[in-house]
């Protein structure tokens, strides 16, 4: 079932009077669970995972989420009536040109009323004026969020655009490697369409999602790795999680807790090119719990050589 005929608000399971930031949260746990990295070869999960990013989409935009609170289902029809003649949706419904009738007596489909409105809006102004002036059409911004994986790998996403006669298209977008919040990616001539001008072209506002695990500064990553007391005081090796595996690291013997290490060119690629940045391990020595008796006399004979204060 689609998101035209589901309530939006139930694809993403929150109340009608939910506040953005509820939305928002819903919208970030349903993305990392249905993710098609995450769930390869789940084509239920894939068309959930877009009707997700569709509801999210309108909801999180506060004039999409009043007209779609208004008119239900309907919201982009009337969006689209109004455009073309001027009119309040509901009041010109209400006078006998409904949504999907035709004013001059005979049933007209969705597509067909597009393509009246179109002209409309080719040939008049909104209040039948003369055409207007060439022009180039707008340019769009769309907020993307993505995940850290995401943004060191680059990925696609396709998006509904706004395009001729006000139809919603979708596009294919490619979103490249090192991507941050806040990097705008241009898609050149995806924009709105132009009255006899080029169209305008489309901007991709990224924001990147809070990892569980890694912390983000521009290029550089940091990590916490846990490291055990016997290793951190005789020296061994840990394991270091990156974006693209483990790596053994060598510590050295007596290692203070909070210590880090710099492994260069395991961090995130950058926008513009050239090396990958850093990443920064930072050493979490781990006290072990449950001690056996024996294990704590052993601490205990420790304390006695090396006692405290």
């Amino acid at each position: 079932m689609s998101t035209t005929t589901r309530d939006l608000y139930a694809i993403l399971g929150v109340a009608r009077n939910a506040s953005d930031k509820e939305i928002r949260q819903a919208y970030r746990r349903l993305a990392r669970q249905l993710h098609p990295d995450v769930n390869p070869g789940d084509k239920v999960g894939a068309e959930r995972f877009k009707d997700v990013n569709r509801a999210y989409e309108v909801l999180s935009d506060p004039a999409k989420r009043k007209r779609y609170d208004r008119y239900g289902a309907d919201w982009e029809q009337a969006e689209r009536f109004e455009r073309a003649t001027g009119q309040p949706y509901e009041s010109a419904s209400r006078g006998g040109f409904r949504p999907g009738a035709s004013p001059f007596g005979a049933d007209v489909e969705s597509e067909d009323l597009d393509d009246l409105f179109g002209d409309l809006l080719r040939g008049f102004g909104a209040r039948g004026g003369p055409a207007a002036q060439t022009r180039r059409g707008q340019d769009i911004e769309h907020p993307v969020e993505v995940t850290l994986e995401e943004a060191f790998h680059g990925t696609l996403r396709t998006l509904p655009i706004p395009g001729a006669a006000g139809r919603a298209r979708r596009l294919e977008v490619r979103i490249p490697p090192g991507v941050d919040s806040g990097s705008r990616v241009r898609v050149a001539g995806s924009g709105a369409p132009g009255r006899g001008g080029a169209p305008g072209d489309l901007y991709l506002v990224i924001a990147v999602l809070p990892h569980a695990r890694f912390r983000r500064q521009g290029a550089d990553l940091y990590v916490d790795v846990p490291v055990p007391v016997t290793t951190a005081v005789l020296g061994g090796e840990a394991q270091v999680p990156t974006l693209t595996g483990r790596l053994a690291l060598r510590i050295p013997p007596e290692t203070q807790n909070g210590r880090g290490f710099r492994l260069t060119g395991q961090g995130m690629p950058r926008l513009q090119g050239g090396e990958r940045g850093d990443l920064y391990a930072q050493v979490k020595v781990q006290i072990p719990a449950g001690l056996t008796k024996e294990e704590r006399q052993l601490y205990e004979k420790l304390l006695a050589l090396r006692p405290q204060g």
